[in-house]
């Protein structure tokens, strides 16, 4: 049976569609929204095997070239790896269903979410978000949600319901918000600097239409009428757990309450956890995992209790606290800017390199093509975190996380007008301890100053915490690991002392109020202007000089008919150009031209001699020239590049000349005057320089040559 549901969002129809795509997956929905279609299946495995403690969910997305009319570039012509556009989306569909599977539900589990209409206004991610909560909610897969996702925009203080990409151009915010009829689950984005109050309200707003959205997959699941699979919770050893509180409470007690270096805790841990496995194996065997997890729960419950009565944490800070900062810049002599930001045992070490037009990224798929001067890449080596692991390839949480930092970034960024360079940010995170994607804003931006790099203002970034318990909760500021994995939110603020420019939040349980949202978000801005105290404190503005290895660049602009002729035939007169001043030329659609060169006199000499080149000689004007051919009727005199004119045997001296090359030789430098242009051709005259002095009589030795 085909079941079609549809409600209003923005002024656009929104659809829900089941029962004719994909029907052996367990849930299958095809979502619309304009004309932009996402299939979303889900589908689950109907046994669990007997050594997965965890749960393995997969989520992914995919657009097809198709939905958008295109075909792949490249050889192969197929759709190849995901992009980081779909690395991203698949994130922005994970993180607000993870947390609402049975906490005992291991049963390998993938979400995949296909494209196969694209309207170019209406993008399919928070379509595909929603999709997946639908697909999941009809399905026999156990799945507390529904849960929808909506994306923010705001153009002249309007607040707009998913925008189109035309609109986003305007939009002084882009916010991703997915949540349930009452609370928020996720958020991610970015803003032009918006206070806390205008984010509280674009959260608030989002809710409104996520309700509808929410309603619309009640309404299907009601007439899908599936019967969900049932999870067992697993039977409780009463005696075992017991035997573990009572060797481990104490002990752990004292490890949570002593002011202990990470490496240090976890060295503890293991120990204790060790310990007790040993003393209980005779009586428990084969039960060492469940030994474990009872010890992570003791460990959880002393940690929260202990910040909920005494506002006390893991290190000895209360709730408020950001750790000890040091900051270093230029600390790598032959990059073109580098820094490095230390906060507690968090560490990124950030360079910059400065590059030309031709090092942009050329960004494929569904949107028209396009490219990027500024990028931000994040890499956490294994080291970081005092484990041995493979090298591969950037994982997703890597594209997360520096998609976070590069956003955060780039709305202090230079326009083009101001620094034509492309900028690329590498953030290699040498310690993890606690929010490495906000220790690599906080070390980007630095770093950037440190290159010269005019951003406007200094951006840093803090990530809160939060433990909550029935009607007690506390906020955190600057967490570490633990309380990361031991708490209920993870919630990264970027930003500049007026305003906030970047938003990520993930959270754990099922929802958290506006009222808890509202003080993270002012306990987050108390800390961000702390540490932009500390990082201005080591460099305020950016230097006045780029490094010297950084490449010299200069823009200049001509006319769009003039392109040709600075390119050439078959790109000849370019590529001399280049040689013959050992630069790099760039030439844009527009008529921009941008000169790079390792050495500034040499792009300097490089733009006067295009300069030149673009030059429309002018009647009246005088021309230092140089005699390329020699005839017997004058010398053909090019006076500005690619442009000669004749020199009439007439128009050299004053007095009568039986020969042209008694005076001149090619090579010759010659100084003229432009005395008419007729159909294109230039007449010159040295004669008229003469009578008015203004040039010495040809020398005795040309002369009588």
């Amino acid at each position: 049976m085909v079941l079609i549901k549809e409600t209003d969002i923005g002024g656009k129809k929104f659809s829900i569609e089941t029962g004719r795509f994909a029907k052996q997956s367990n849930g299958a929905v095809m979502v619309r929204y304009g004309d932009t279609m996402v299939l979303v299946t889900a589908v689950a495995a109907e046994s669990v095997p007997e050594d997965i403690d965890y749960f393995p969910l997969q989520v992914e997305y995919r657009e097809k070239t198709s939905a958008a009319g295109k075909i792949p570039g490249g050889y192969i012509k197929r759709e190849g790896r995901p992009t980081e556009k779909e690395i991203l989306s698949a994130r922005l569909i994970d993180r607000p269903i993870r947390p609402l599977f049975p906490e005992n539900y291991n049963n390998e589990t993938q979400v995949i979410a296909l494209v196969f209409s694209y309207d170019g206004e209406n993008d399919a991610d928070v379509l595909a978000a929603t999709g997946a909560s639908a697909a999941l909610s009809i399905s026999d897969i156990p799945f507390e949600g529904p849960v929808a996702e909506v994306r923010i925009g705001r153009i002249n203080g309007e607040l707009i319901v998913n925008p189109t990409h035309q609109q986003l151009q305007e939009s002084e915010l882009e916010l991703v918000v997915a949540g349930t009829t009452d609370s928020i689950l996720m958020v991610e984005g970015e803003a032009k600097e918006i206070s806390e109050n205008d984010m509280l309200s674009a959260l608030k707003y989002a809710q409104q239409e996520i309700k509808k959205l929410v309603q619309l997959q009640l309404d299907l699941v009601r007439e899908v009428n599936k019967k969900k699979v049932e999870v067992a919770a697993p039977a409780a050893d009463e005696n075992l757990k017991k035997d573990v509180y009572n060797l481990a409470f104490d002990k752990f007690k004292e490890i949570v309450y002593s002011i202990l270096t990470k490496e240090e805790r976890g060295r503890r841990n293991k120990e204790l956890i060790a310990s007790v496995q040993s003393e209980l194996a005779e009586k428990y065997p084969d039960k060492e995992k469940v030994i474990a997890a009872l010890l992570h729960d003791i460990e959880k419950e002393l940690m929260r209790e202990r910040i909920l009565s005494e506002g006390i944490r893991l290190d000895g800070r209360n709730t408020t606290q950001i750790r000890h900062i040091s900051i270093e810049t230029t600390v790598l002599p032959r990059t073109h800017g580098s820094a490095l930001f230390t906060r507690g045992e968090t560490q990124s070490l950030t360079t910059v390199t400065l590059g030309t037009k031709n090092d942009e990224q050329t960004i494929e798929g569904l949107v028209d093509e396009y490219s990027k001067k500024f990028m931000l890449h994040y890499n956490f080596p294994p080291f970081s975190v005092g484990e041995v692991g493979r090298m591969m390839g950037v994982g997703r949480r890597e594209v997360g996380h520096g998609n976070l930092a590069e956003r955060s970034l780039k709305m202090v960024f230079p326009e083009e007008s101001a620094f034509p360079y492309t900028v690329r940010l590498i953030s290699d995170i040498l310690e993890s301890n606690g929010s490495s994607s906000m220790a690599t804003v906080c070390a980007g931006s630095l770093a950037l100053m440190d290159a010269g790099v005019p951003i406007k203002k200094a951006v840093a970034g803090i990530a809160m915490g939060l433990v909550k318990e029935d009607n007690r909760y506390a906020i955190l500021s600057d967490i570490l690991g633990n309380e990361d994995h031991l708490g209920d939110m993870d919630f990264k603020v970027a930003g500049t002392n007026d305003g906030i420019t970047a938003f990520q939040m993930d959270i754990k349980i099922k929802g958290i109020s506006f009222d808890i949202m509202e003080k993270a978000l002012q306990q987050a801005k108390e800390g961000r202007i702390y540490i932009l105290g500390v990082m201005n404190n080591a460099i305020a503005v950016a230097r006045e000089h780029l490094s010297p290895y950084a490449p010299r660049l200069l823009t200049m602009k001509v006319e769009q008919d003039q392109i040709g002729l600075i390119i050439g035939p078959g790109g000849k007169t370019i590529q001399g150009m280049q040689r013959l001043f050992g630069v790099d030329i760039n030439i844009q659609d527009d008529g921009t031209v941008s000169i790079a060169s390792p050495n500034r006199e040499s792009a300097a000499r490089c733009k006067e001699h295009i300069k030149k080149m673009t030059a429309t000689p002018e009647v009246g004007e005088v021309y230092d020239g140089v005699v390329t051919k020699i005839m017997d009727f004058g010398a053909f005199v090019e006076i500005l590049p690619g442009k000669e004119g004749l020199l009439h045997i007439s128009q050299i001296d004053n007095k009568r000349v039986a020969k042209v090359s008694d005076y001149f030789k090619e090579g010759d430098k010659v100084t003229v005057k432009l005395i008419r242009l007729e159909n294109g051709k230039y007449s010159l005259s040295r004669k008229e320089l003469l009578k008015e002095g203004t040039v010495k009589e040809p020398v005795e030795e040309a002369k009588s040559d």
